[in-house]
């Protein structure tokens, strides 16, 4: 008498597996972290007599650039080193410093009719 055997899914490649499971390349598991995302996080800590000396907190997300928006991440559009339209606009060189102590000579008179206000209200 023969023991019944397990149902088997034989392959292109000549693999036999179990039925209902279906063999996963490295394409297709690219694909599906990519399309869900997967977070790893982490914590190491270094103490020493229990006094904590150091912590470090590790996080990090792996997700296409489509699904990491869904879920709110977009830093790399806001930093200059990574976006052009992140990046201030160039200003032209150095300013004539008399145009400076032009504009600033107003602010420094405004700055000082407050000044003598203010002691003028406090010894009145």
């Amino acid at each position: 008498m023969t023991s019944p055997r397990t149902p088997s899914v034989v392959q292109n490649s000549g693999q036999v597996l179990p039925a209902g499971h279906e063999p996963a390349n490295l394409g297709d598991i690219l694909e599906r972290v990519l399309d869900r995302g997967i977070v790893i996080a982490g914590d190491i800590r270094v103490s020493l007599l229990d006094i904590e000396l150091l912590t470090l907190k590790l996080r990090l997300v792996i997700a296409s650039v489509d699904t990491a928006r869904q879920i709110g991440i977009d830093w790399w559009e806001h930093d200059p080193w990574l976006s052009s339209r992140a990046r201030p606009p160039v200003e032209p060189g150095p300013r004539d410093p008399e145009e400076v102590e032009a504009e600033r000579r107003p602010r420094v008179a405004r700055r000082a009719t407050v000044l003598r206000e203010d002691r003028d209200e406090l010894h009145g």
